[in-house]
């Protein structure tokens, strides 16, 4: 026998659970798939709860976003260029569902090499023991000529980056995301940190000319930012700082000059949810209206799935 007092419970108020509210109903459960079904059916047969459901609440923002010519910013890091989702997300760009590209400076790079050459990503551990880890000069000059050019004509960054791939014909400019949005007209803005990118390691590169080149295209950024109220859409896709921490700044400014920048939606995916997306994109700028969403996955498998239901919503079947 213990030596220590127990609670006495056999007075505890119980109640039928037939009576009670429940968060979790046999109705929201999931619907076991066939083989060869049509992605419609996928998502219909998902449980309808948790991040299902938000994965569908962003894919429906996007296409009512579209129908009521709200902004559809997407936000990318390197990481996304480097997993294959450039040609799934150009091909929402030519379908009108993306209005906007933005990115660190490491995706306009990793798209650029892409773009040019058909293969990036170099074997960073090798190629730092001998210091040749970013030395690639083609890179580099076709980069640093875009800042100048910037610069000095009055072009965004992005945008000299996407016309120079395009004038120099570059072979599989068609899936690259800065060609393609040259070609459509819509924005691809950079958004660099000077020290960060393997082209600031050559002599080619002008912290002037990056410096102007990225500043004006924050704030093609903003302008952009300051039309998201009532119905827009910021999607951030494996950026970690750079872009949240750019889209916090773009956000205060066009607040600051009177824009009724609230009502809109956000969404972070990433394969981690981190500080500066979760409190700069999910939580912050949507406090006065609107809704955020925090999706964890890989891109590979995330940013195609979003696609789908991006079409599948649009097209009435979901």
């Amino acid at each position: 026998m213990t030596r220590y007092k127990e609670i006495d419970i056999s007075k505890v108020r119980t109640y039928s659970a037939t009576q009670r509210a429940s968060k979790v109903t046999t109705s929201l459960e999931g619907t076991p798939l066939k083989a060869g079904s049509t992605m419609a059916s996928f998502f219909k047969n998902l449980p309808h709860i948790l991040k299902a459901e938000d994965l569908l609440g962003v894919a429906r923002a996007v296409v009512n976003a579209k129908a009521k010519r709200k902004p559809v910013l997407v936000m990318i890091g390197g990481h996304i260029i480097k997993t294959g989702c450039s040609p799934i997300l150009s091909d929402l760009a030519e379908r009108g569902f993306i209005t906007h590209f933005a990115s660190n400076g490491a995706a306009g790079i990793h798209d650029t090499e892409l773009a040019r050459f058909g293969h990036t990503s170099e074997d960073v551990a090798t190629q730092l023991e001998d210091g040749s880890f970013g030395m690639a000069e083609d890179t580099a000059a076709l980069v640093n000529t875009a800042a100048k050019r910037s610069a000095t004509g009055g072009e965004g960054f992005g945008e000299a980056v996407g016309a120079m791939l395009v004038e120099e014909e570059a072979p599989h400019r068609g899936r690259a995301l800065l060609a393609r949005s040259y070609d459509l007209e819509i924005p691809y803005t950079l958004h660099v940190a000077l020290g960060t990118d393997i082209v600031h390691q050559h002599p080619s590169a002008s912290g002037a000319a990056i410096g102007e080149a990225s500043l004006r295209d924050f704030r093609i950024f903003a302008h952009t930012v300051s039309q998201l109220g009532d119905g827009g859409v910021v999607l951030n896709l494996g950026s970690a700082v750079i872009m949240p921490e750019v889209f916090l700044k773009a956000l205060a400014v066009a607040r600051n000059l009177g824009h009724r920048v609230t009502h809109f939606t956000t969404a972070n995916f990433d394969m981690i949810q981190h500080y500066r997306p979760h409190v700069n994109v999910v939580s912050r700028p949507v406090m006065s209206g609107g809704k955020g969403y925090a999706i964890t996955g890989h891109h590979e498998i995330m940013i195609p799935l979003l696609a789908s239901a991006i079409m599948e919503i649009d097209a009435g079947n979901l």
